[in-house]
Order: C-alpha cells, then structure tokens, then sequence
C-alpha cells in the first residue's frame, strides 16, 4: 500500500490515490463544461478516497476544483459563443444564494430522499429530451424579457440550493431548464449553465471555507487537473455544437440515473 501524504491540506491520501483524483478531476472538468454532470465523476471518486476522514471535506475539496475548471469554461465559451449577460447574471445570482443555503443544510442531508428525489427528476429530464429531437437545436424564445429573467433567476435559485446541498446533476438540470422550459439551444444553455454554475460553486464555498471543511492542498491540485480537462470540453462544444451538445445530455442523464438508481439498490 502507498504511504499516506504528510502535506498540509492533503488529508493524508497516497500518492496513488492523488494521481486517481487527477485523473478523475480531468476528466470531470472536460464532461462538465460540455454539458454539466462532472459532479458524477469527481464527487464519488473523493468520496472513495474520502480525504479528511468525512464527506464534507470530499464535498467542499470538490468545490475548489469546480469552481476553478468552471470559470475557464466560461472564459473559453465567452470568446466563441454569445451569452445574455443581462439574464445569465441575475440567474447566477439568485443560485449563489440558493447555493449558500444548500450547503448550510449539508451536514443534516438524508441522501437516501435526495438520492429518489432527484433520481425521477432526472428519468422525467432524460425521457422528455430524448422524445423531442428537435429540442434545443435552435433557439426558441417562450417568455417576454422580464419573465424570461425571472423564470431563470427562480430556477436558478431552486438549483443552486441542490448544488450546496449534494452536487451531482446540478449541470444537468440548469442545462434542462435553460433547453427545455427557457428555448435556449443546447450550446447557449451550456455556456450559460457554467456561469451559473461559478456562482453555486462560490455559494456553497462561502459556508464550506469558514467551516473549515476545504482541503486546500488537495483542492489546488484537483483545480489546475479540472481546468485543464474544462477548456478541452468547452472548446469541444464549441466546435461541435448543439447536436453534440445534446448527445453528451442525453448521455450524462443516464449515467446519472445508472448510478443513482444502483445506489437505491445496493443501499
């Protein structure tokens, strides 16, 4: 066996198991900025290393490294693709507040309720967007401006609140109400999932860093792996577009419904 890390913030893992979350954090900012869902990857592979000895410090490490791989897929996508600063900005800011409530009830979370909660919402997301093929291919406005705004900034909030709380799916699910009840198309809704994405990664850190639960060693490192994964699938996306975009939805939705719905069974 690999001996333990003895640097500060590390939380004591081994070498290996460090070079297994690089991986996974890569991994998982290069899925996430295409589409949201890297909570799927990085979140279970630290909560399997469980650095720090409890989940809170794999959930609030996770943080770290999302938020950071996170604002560089916004920053790629910002140089290629339009973003509506005046709607995306207002629905960031109403998930960072969601968010900061979110991770104020972590520690109390009942996962097994959460986990069936959100295991239907995503099997009623995936089965809708996979019966209309035509679903954010092109943008299709469903609001006036002013209840577009609000639409998304209550969604937002809604939303961000989940990602405080657990995380996995957040993406997602802004993806979906962004696609499915704004009109967005599926590149316009990813790029601006991510901005909002910043905002619940920075909501939920507000609680998580004077709680003391961040792991700053390991979040660092985990951070420059997601970034690094991130500006891949951004610039991925970006070339492809839409249609590529909704099949790696599609495909993140039941990866997540799979490992949800595994873990109801095995308890």
């Amino acid at each position: 066996m690999t001996a333990a890390l003895d640097w500060p913030g590390f939380g004591h893992v081994s070498l290996a198991a460090l070079l297994f979350l690089c991986l996974a954090a890569a991994l998982a900012g290069a899925v996430d900025a295409v589409v949201g869902g890297g909570g799927l990857i990085q979140l279970p592979a630290m909560l399997l290393i469980a650095p720090g000895g409890q989940p809170l410090y794999a959930l609030a490490t996770s943080k770290v490294a999302a938020v950071v791989g996170t604002a560089a897929a916004v920053r790629t996508y910002t140089r290629q693709t339009s973003i509506d600063w005046w709607s995306a900005l207002p629905m960031a800011s109403a998930a960072f507040g969601g968010a900061v409530g979110g991770a104020a009830f972590a520690g109390a979370l009942a996962p097994d309720a959460l986990n069936a909660v959100v295991l239907v919402a995503l099997v009623g997301v995936g089965l809708y967007t996979w019966r209309k093929p035509a679903l954010g291919v092109a943008e299709a406005s469903r609001f006036t401006r002013a209840a577009q705004v609000a639409v998304m900034a209550l969604g937002g909030a809604v939303i961000g609140f989940y990602d405080g709380l657990a995380g996995p799916g957040t993406g997602a699910f802004l993806v979906f109400l962004l696609v499915g009840v704004v009109g967005f198309a599926f590149l316009r809704a990813s790029a601006t999932a991510k901005i909002v994405n910043v905002a619940t990664n920075l909501g939920a850190l507000l609680y998580f860093v004077p709680a003391g639960k961040v792991l700053w060693g390991l979040g660092l490192v985990l951070a420059a792996c997601n970034m690094t994964g991130a500006v891949f699938g951004a610039r991925l996306a970006v070339r492809r577009g839409s249609g590529f975009v909704r099949r790696v939805f599609l495909t993140v939705v039941v990866a997540l419904v799979v490992s949800l719905g595994w873990k109801a069974v095995a308890g």
